[in-house]
C-alpha cells in the first residue's frame, strides 16, 4: 500500500509540475530550480573575482521565472485565457535586465572587465524564464552549456594566447638621435607584439618619447624587460600603462 501510495503521489507530483495552468506547487518547483541554476552560475562568475556572484545570478533568475510565472498566471485568473499571453512581460524582462548587465560592465584605466559576466547574467535571464515556461531539461542544459563555456572556453581562450593585453610602452630619452630597431629588438626577444608606434621629440631640449601599442602576455617577465631598456643608453625611464598618453 506504502509502494502505491507513494507512486500516486509522484504521478500526481509530476502532473503539477508539468500542467500549463499555474499552480502553487510548479510555481514553488520553479522558483527553487531557477535559484539553483542562478546559485551554480554565480558561483562560478565569483570564483573568478567577478562583481556578480551567487546572489545576483541565483535573484536574476528567480525574478526572470517569476515574470513568467505571472504572464501566464494574470491572464489566466482574471480573463479566463488558458495559456495566456506571456509574451508581454517577458519581453519587458529581456529589454530591462540589460540595464543590470551594464551595471557589470567596468572600465578600469583603459581596460573593460565584466563582459563576459554581463553576457551572463542576460543569458541567465533568459534561463529563468525558460524554468518558468516549464522548459525544466532545457534549462538544466543551457546552464551546463554557460558554465561550460564560463570554465571551458574563456580558460581556454586564455591558454592558447596565455593572457594577451593590450598596453602602452612609453620610453624617454636623453637624445632625438636614436635607433629605435634597438627597443624593438628588446620587445620581440621578450614575446611582445608592436601594434603600432608613436614619436614625441622635443628639439629644444633634446628629448624623445617613444610609445609603443603592444600586446603582452599576462606571464610576462616585467622586470626583466625593464632591467634589459635601463641598460640602453640615453634611456632616461620606461612606463607601463594602460591609457594612451603623449
Amino acid at each position: 500500500m506504502e509502494q502505491v501510495s507513494f507512486t500516486h503521489f509522484m504521478e500526481l507530483a509530476y502532473e503539477l509540475i508539468n500542467t500549463s495552468e499555474v499552480n502553487l506547487f510548479n510555481s514553488a518547483v520553479k522558483l527553487i530550480l531557477s535559484v539553483l541554476l542562478g546559485c551554480a552560475v554565480g558561483y562560478e562568475r565569483k570564483s573568478k573575482g567577478q562583481i556578480a556572484g551567487v546572489g545576483t545570478f541565483a535573484l536574476i533568475s528567480a525574478g526572470a521565472t517569476l515574470a513568467m510565472i505571472l504572464s501566464v498566471y494574470i491572464p489566466q485568473e482574471y480573463l479566463g485565457l488558458k495559456n495566456g499571453d506571456p509574451g508581454r512581460l517577458a519581453a519587458q524582462v529581456i529589454t530591462g535586465i540589460g540595464f543590470l548587465g551594464a551595471g557589470t560592465i567596468i572600465r578600469m584605466r583603459g581596460s573593460i572587465k565584466g563582459l563576459t559576466t554581463a553576457a551572463g547574467i542576460w543569458f541567465m535571464a533568459m534561463i529563468g524564464m525558460a524554468v518558468g515556461s516549464g522548459l525544466y531539461l532545457l534549462s538544466i542544459i543551457a546552464t551546463l552549456l554557460m558554465l561550460m563555456v564560463f570554465t571551458g572556453v574563456t580558460d581556454y581562450e586564455q591558454r592558447i594566447n596565455i593572457g594577451w593585453k593590450n598596453k602602452i610602452l612609453k620610453v624617454d630619452l636623453t637624445t632625438t638621435e636614436f635607433d629605435i630597431n634597438i627597443i624593438r629588438k628588446i620587445l620581440t626577444t621578450h614575446q611582445i607584439k608592436i601594434a603600432d608606434t608613436f614619436l614625441y621629440e622635443n628639439f629644444k631640449d633634446n628629448t624623445t618619447t617613444i610609445s609603443f601599442i603592444i600586446l603582452i602576455k599576462s606571464k610576462a617577465d616585467m622586470l626583466d624587460l625593464f632591467k634589459q631598456l635601463k641598460s640602453i643608453e640615453h634611456v632616461k625611464s620606461a612606463t607601463l600603462d594602460s591609457d594612451f598618453k603623449i
